[in-house]
């Protein structure tokens, strides 16, 4: 595999590929300062068994634009005064298009999680042409009543940036006991691996900032959200404490048709040993979505909303 770039929305987004082009694309967006590494080269290859993959940097992260713009001011945003972000989750959401339209893909299957989901929602809600199915994964509307991480999480994003590569692999440690997921504890090494890794190809607190005050800027898009009509499947951790599980419920609630599978002992990250699950409710809603609105049914999933007519 070879990262590659291309130019979409006004950037350059670094991306890889995975799998047979000839098969139904998939999109991976990743969360809030995670790069394309987030979403773990086995995990790529368990999903480009059926799909072809593409995972890639969103902007001010990894070897992708950052943007020459101002940190912002994320005291203000917080208190409701948001004209120092400089973006919006929906430019975010545009950008994956620009890919979609820089990799001549014309709809793909789009997950995304956490922020990454945000962005996958809005992608859904803006250009349903181009969305096959929507996978949001341990994200939410950000409708504040639903939206509020514990104290202990909110530090973590609030939490002075590393300054050194040994300290950004120590506090990966520290972000995971947090808000990992208590049934499933991470590997330190991997951990440590990824934090590093993640460092030699870019660290950059001024655009991990801009993302969040993305967030911040697009706090309530349930309106936003309640008009998306793909077939979409919403994941979440029963013990997520950063994107609490009322998060995705309320994701699911707001669109028509949706199914909804929490699960238990998973918090704010993708453990290993939940893998095989999670590629399998992906693919097989994938599958689903692929044959048609009459298919979308999970067997034994917690549903939300009507069923797809």
């Amino acid at each position: 595999m070879a990262v590659e770039t291309c130019e979409a929305n006004g950037l350059t987004l670094a991306y890889e590929t995975f799998g047979d082009p000839g098969s139904p694309p998939l999109v991976l967006i990743s969360g809030i300062g995670v790069q394309l590494l987030g979403w773990p080269d086995e995990f790529c290859g368990l999903l480009a068994e059926h799909r072809h993959v593409v995972r890639f940097d969103n902007r001010d992260v990894g070897e992708s634009t950052h943007l020459d713009a101002p940190r912002p001011n994320i005291q203000a945003c917080f208190a409701g005064d948001t004209s120092s972000a400089p973006y919006k989750i929906d430019d975010m959401a545009l950008d994956v298009v620009g890919l979609l339209d820089a990799l001549s893909i014309d709809s793909a299957h789009v997950v995304g999680a956490s922020l990454g989901g945000m962005i996958a929602q809005m992608v859904a809600a803006l250009r349903p042409d181009r969305v096959r199915s929507l996978t949001s994964i341990m994200s939410t509307t950000g409708a504040r009543e639903v939206s509020q991480p514990t104290p202990e999480a909110s530090q973590m994003l609030m939490h002075p940036p590393a300054r050194s590569r040994d300290e950004a692999m120590d506090w990966a440690v520290r972000v995971s006991e947090v808000i990992g997921s208590p049934a499933y504890p991470s590997d330190e090494g991997e951990l440590r691996d990824l934090a590093a890794r993640s460092w030699d190809r870019s660290h950059d607190p001024d655009g991990f900032a801009r993302q969040f005050g993305a967030i911040l800027a697009s706090r309530n898009r349930t309106e936003a959200v309640r008009r998306i009509r793909v077939p979409t499947l919403v994941i979440h951790g029963e013990e997520d404490p950063l994107v609490p599980v009322a998060g995705g419920r309320a994701t699911a609630a707001a669109i028509e048709g949706a199914e909804l599978h929490v699960i238990p002992g998973m918090g704010h990250n993708l453990p290993r040993p939940l893998w095989p699950q999670l590629v399998e409710l992906i693919l097989s809603f994938g599958d689903r979505a692929e044959a048609g609105s009459d298919a979308v049914s999970v067997a034994g999933s917690t549903r939300a909303g009507a069923a797809r007519p």
